[in-house]
């Protein structure tokens, strides 16, 4: 959800088969994003891309089930109820998923958030906690893809948002949505340790910021010098004239 800020209806509709990975090229079979179908085979479907680490969660998820017992296809259910793991893997109700309503998956959410402190009891005469459960995942989704440089109307058009008149005349394609996207994806990614060429980026712009700063410092004190440089010889001059005017004053 935060890396393509799907609604929280859109798990009614996602089926494993909605989701496919996007490689780099033929030549370099590493996947970069996948292009996921939102609410698929309705009048309101549309396509957005998910992180390439999201993808890979939904690879460990979708093993960890089969390995569980449960036969996945295209049709198997993004989200499904838990199920009883101390029974022995292949048996028991890891082989009856039921699909996991949305109303479930916020239940999830929110009691996560609750665990980790970030939900606590409102105060006395407060009716809303300072940012919502769920709905935050879309928002962060869009704050994130725009301090990253993409597009706004590209942006709009991931979120399904009408861009108004420019429905009509706006046609993107899925690749140029697809290279907008890409340029987001670091900014959309949580966990980086491994990440090395977000970190390499990260270095490389901070070395930049101190290149920059070692610059200013330098010309600041060469300014300085130059400041301390004139003022000594102003200093030199208006003690010579007095000097002089002194000498004069003797003769």
């Amino acid at each position: 959800m935060a890396s393509s800020g799907i609604r929280l209806g859109a798990w009614d509709y996602l089926q494993r088969g909605h989701i496919r990975p996007i490689i780099e090229d033929k030549n370099n079979s590493e996947v970069k994003a996948a292009k996921i179908i939102v609410y698929g085979g309705e009048d309101e479907e549309y396509f957005t891309f998910i992180s390439k680490e999201a993808y890979c969660a939904l690879k460990d998820w979708m093993k960890y089930r089969q390995d569980s017992g449960e036969l996945i296809d295209e049709n198997s259910w993004v989200m499904r109820d838990l199920w009883d793991t101390r029974v022995a893997q292949g048996r028991g109700f890891a082989t009856k998923p039921i699909k996991l309503a949305p109303s479930g998956i916020k239940r999830l959410i929110e009691r996560a958030m609750w665990a980790q402190g970030l939900r606590k009891k409102l105060e006395n005469g407060k009716k809303r906690h300072p940012f919502s459960a769920v709905h935050s995942l879309r928002k962060w989704f869009k704050t994130r893809a725009e301090l990253a440089g993409m597009k706004p109307i590209n942006i709009e058009k991931l979120l399904s948002h009408s861009i108004g008149i420019s429905n009509s005349y706006y046609r993107p394609t899925e690749n140029e949505l697809l290279d907008d996207y890409l340029k987001a994806v670091d900014s959309l990614t949580i966990y980086k340790t491994n990440n090395n060429k977000h970190l390499e980026k990260e270095v490389e712009v901070l070395r930049e910021r101190n290149e920059n700063n070692e610059h200013l410092i330098k010309s600041r004190l060469k300014e300085k010098d130059d400041l301390l440089v004139t003022l000594s010889d102003q200093v030199m001059r208006l003690m010579r004239e007095v000097q002089n005017m002194k000498n004069s004053n003797m003769y």
